[in-house]
């Protein structure tokens, strides 16, 4: 059986068993990203959908830097979160450095462009259709932007995902500012960067695999619900 085979063949074992490690390791994980996608969700959406309404001079050099943002680099945020919560940083009195809220931090920091950039565009298409409607009923500023967020519900589903997916699959900047701790801030993506230079191949192996089919499932889920709540309430 080649090498390729063979380090396959024992990842498969690995997640047959499912040790407590693994388990732990997959946990952090849903917690960490999850706790980003919630902050992103609550943060960017809204972001998105009050540049998409609204009036302002730089709004053009608004949405493009949201945009621009999106590329973010994972090492960069990454750096200026460690700096903050550092020691010699602004914030480093409330001992977040290297734990998990430090993670949920800088990965908010990742997902936040990308969900705001994907909600003006979602939300700008509908405002663009229902402006004169909405100014005619004397809807304020603030009510079109509650109004338009709840009428597009369904499709700012794709935003969510991605910054799930922005989330999941993010390592550079969970890695400074989490330090990759065993049995504290490891999570998966960390955890393979680590076992792959150590030459624990099967075990890097099992955990992206891991990794692979939450995202997918996740967005099964997702999808299948978006049908069905556009089914049932249109």
């Amino acid at each position: 059986m080649s090498v390729f085979a063979t380090t396959f063949s024992d990842a498969l074992a690995l997640l047959a068993t499912f040790d407590h490690a693994v388990a732990e390791i997959v946990l952090l994980s849903l917690q960490v990203s999850g706790g980003a996608v919630v902050l992103g969700t609550l943060i960017g959406l809204p972001l998105g959908a009050c540049i998409a309404v609204g009036r302002f001079p730089g709004k053009t050099t608004l949405s493009v830097l949201i945009n621009g943002l999106m590329g973010l680099p994972s090492v960069v945020v990454g750096v200026v979160v460690y700096l903050l919560l550092s020691r010699s940083g602004p914030f480093g009195s409330f001992g977040l450095l290297y734990t998990p809220v430090a993670m949920i931090i800088a990965q908010t920091l990742l997902v936040i462009p990308l969900m705001a950039a994907i909600a003006r565009q979602v939300v700008e298409d509908v405002w663009q259709r229902y402006a004169e409607e909405l100014a005619l009923m004397r809807f304020s500023w603030w009510d079109s932007v509650t109004t338009l967020l709840y009428d597009c519900r369904h499709s700012l589903v794709v935003a969510v995902l991605a910054g799930l997916g922005r989330a999941m699959s993010e390592v550079g900047a969970v890695m400074i500012v989490g330090g990759n701790i065993d049995r504290a801030t490891r999570v998966m993506t960390t955890a393979i960067a680590l076992e792959t230079s150590k030459g624990d191949l099967p075990l890097a192996i099992a955990l992206g695999l891991m990794l692979i089919v939450i995202i997918l499932v996740l967005n099964a889920l997702a999808f299948a619900l978006r049908h069905w709540a556009m089914r049932r309430f249109g």
